[in-house]
């Protein structure tokens, strides 16, 4: 049975540096695929070295979608990625070929599967109210809301000031709108496989910080150069290395100075990935 015949998808996911576009490569020649990118930051263009992104000789390998597509001063939403996804997937899929999904952003491959929740915008009183709300978030949003806070953790003060600004500003569980979220994901009705590529904190470490001498030697400061000069706020700034790179061409600190503080900016990195991954996608396991 052809990808044409069944629509069929194959999901590789995991933290930085854990081996996730060589796997695609290796499923890609081997089960007729096309790589299709899910990694925040791999999507700019300006970035191939400090975002890790296939090299061009990889690329000709096999077929690379969402790489490098997206100018420097471009932002990229889950929304925006996940419409590229889609349309990335159905071309694939009207093709005979296997869509096989790569990359470290969770927030894409939740939004893959579970869509996003068609929530209307929420009023700027109703947002202040709730983040200034001094009182306890999770025993409010249990009186006003009990199935979704029996969904959080009391701890959890981000997710339930979201719920309590959803059902208060629309009168409608988040749940709810996450449901109607979900009869509309990609990859509803797709059969799906999924590898979390989960390896051992000290080899991932070991990896990311012999990668990122790699990317010295590769030219990851001119890369940095052409772009000390924009905003600092903007998504392609956040690049892993790119503001300790940027302090050093500023003469703030020394070159040795700046691949230190990224490098244990890339192992914090790798904890805010599988701390997340194990608390939303649980289900990968």
């Amino acid at each position: 049975m052809t990808a044409r015949d069944e629509k069929r998808a194959l999901l590789i996911a995991g933290p930085t540096a854990s081996g996730k576009s060589a796997l695609a490569l290796e499923k890609a020649a081997a089960l007729n695929g096309v790589i299709v990118n899910a990694d925040a930051l791999q999507v700019y263009a300006p970035l191939r070295i400090l975002s890790a992104r296939p090299t061009a000789q990889e690329e000709a390998l096999a077929p690379h979608r969402l790489y490098g597509h997206i100018g420097a001063e471009q932002p990229c939403s889950v929304a925006s990625w996940l419409a590229g996804a889609r349309r990335e997937m159905d071309a694939a899929w009207e093709q005979g070929l296997l869509p096989i999904i790569t990359g470290g952003t969770g927030l894409y491959f939740r939004a893959l599967e579970q869509g996003l929740a068609p929530v209307p915008p929420i009023p700027n009183e109703v947002r202040s109210h709730w983040r200034s709300f001094t009182g306890d978030h999770h025993a409010e949003l249990a009186r006003r809301d009990p199935a979704m806070a029996a969904k959080l953790q009391p701890a959890d003060r981000q997710r339930i000031t979201r719920a309590l600004e959803v059902i208060d500003a629309t009168g409608r569980s988040l749940l709810d709108w996450q449901r109607q979220g979900q009869d509309k994901a990609p990859l509803a009705g797709v059969r799906v496989d999924r590898i979390f590529m989960d390896v051992p904190r000290a080899e991932l470490h070991a990896r990311a910080e012999a990668r990122f001498d790699a990317m010295i030697a590769a030219g990851a400061l001119d890369e940095a150069r052409a772009l000390m000069h924009l905003d600092p706020e903007l998504p392609v700034m956040k690049a892993i290395g790119l503001p300790e790179l940027i302090a050093h061409l500023k003469g703030e600190i020394t070159l040795e100075e700046s691949v230190t503080q990224a490098k244990a900016a890339t192992r914090q990195y790798i904890k805010r990935q599988i701390i997340w991954w194990r608390g939303q996608m649980r289900h990968w396991s």
